[in-house]
């Protein structure tokens, strides 16, 4: 009787600490995620009409600016997709979102000759969710939409 006590009493005690646990290792083994794509436009977002022909912004430095300071950057590739990876544990959510925004330095001429030389573009950050990928909880952040700024930060 004593050893059936016991047997339960452990189970209960396993099913209580392994659900703490694994919420404790998806904080841990977090990433936040920030990708998108550039095109080569006047406010670095595909055209109006939403084809497929408006062109991408291939090698254009992106950064992440949190407070004025560059916390992370990435480089389009030829498709002009760029991807920043970063540690949940370093920056708060509603920090990345509240007080971070991405600038792209890359004159827009480097890409179409026709595009203004000067100035950057910049866009604020949008929270798609979460995703969990094997034991990686995963928080994807996508690009609000770029605007041309006149003046180069």
């Amino acid at each position: 009787m004593a050893l059936k006590v016991l047997v339960l009493i452990s189970i209960l005690v396993v099913g209580c600490v392994v659900p703490m646990v694994q919420g404790q290792l998806f904080g841990l083994l977090g990433l936040l995620k920030i990708q998108g794509i550039l095109y080569c436009t006047a406010n670095g977002n595909i055209g109006v009409n939403g084809t497929t022909s408006t062109p991408v912004f291939p090698n254009a430095l992106v950064q992440l600016q949190c407070g004025g300071n560059v916390v992370s950057t990435a480089t389009t590739n030829r498709s002009g997709i760029f991807s920043i990876v970063l540690d949940p544990l370093n920056i708060v959510l509603s920090t990345l979102l509240s007080g971070c925004k991405l600038v792209v330095n890359t004159p827009l001429a480097s890409c179409d000759a026709t595009l203004p030389s000067i100035g950057s573009l910049e866009s604020t950050l949008q929270f798609l969710g979460n995703v969990i990928l094997g034991l990686l909880n995963v928080g994807n952040i996508i690009p609000s939409g770029f605007q041309f700024n006149a003046n180069l930060n």
